[in-house]
């Protein structure tokens, strides 16, 4: 669909995904650290600013100062202790996130040398969708995808058959 192709098929997915639902120029701001595919949204002609690092359980500030148009959440709730508090503080109209999902053969991820680095929350689809409803948004779109492994045996057999990721895009609901 586009001309650059991006080597992780997640950043390709997500980024033919917002494309359909917002096109550049618009202001983002992408919740979490600078990473690559907050530079991918730069080069495609978004206008994206990050999170500082801050602990957005205990300090919202540039969530609830910024004018962005959109928001992003791409694979951040998962992380946080209360993902419905800084979902519902998103003063955006539009929100895209994505979560990795709950996989039945696999254990909830935790870094060994990052203690930053761990899902405190996995989740199913309905799951997530409930969270969203109940922060406020309505979800507009959504897709799963897989996340294949160039590895031999079970599992990674299951990754290339199992939805990995949840991608959504949603819109604030009105009072």
């Amino acid at each position: 669909m586009y001309t650059k192709h991006y080597p992780d098929k997640r950043f390709q997915l997500t980024l033919d995904f917002l494309k359909k639902h917002a096109t550049p120029p618009q202001d983002i701001l992408d919740l979490g650290v600078k990473n690559p595919f907050a530079e991918i949204m730069q080069n495609e002609g978004y206008r994206v600013t990050n999170t500082s690092g801050q602990d957005l359980d205990k300090n919202r500030e540039e969530i609830i100062s910024s004018s962005a148009e959109i928001t992003t959440a791409f694979e951040i709730c998962e992380h946080l202790l209360s993902p419905y508090e800084v979902l519902k503080a998103i003063p955006s109209d539009t929100l895209f996130a994505s979560i990795p999902l709950k996989l039945w053969f696999a254990k909830a991820y935790r870094s060994q040398t990052d203690p930053r680095d761990r899902h405190f929350h996995e989740f199913e689809d309905w799951q997530f969708d409930w969270l969203l409803e109940k922060a406020g948004w309505d979800i507009k779109d959504a897709i799963q995808f897989t996340n294949p492994v160039n590895k031999i045996g079970f599992r990674p057999l299951l990754r290339r058959i199992t939805p990995r990721y949840y991608l959504v895009y949603c819109k604030r609901r009105t009072k």
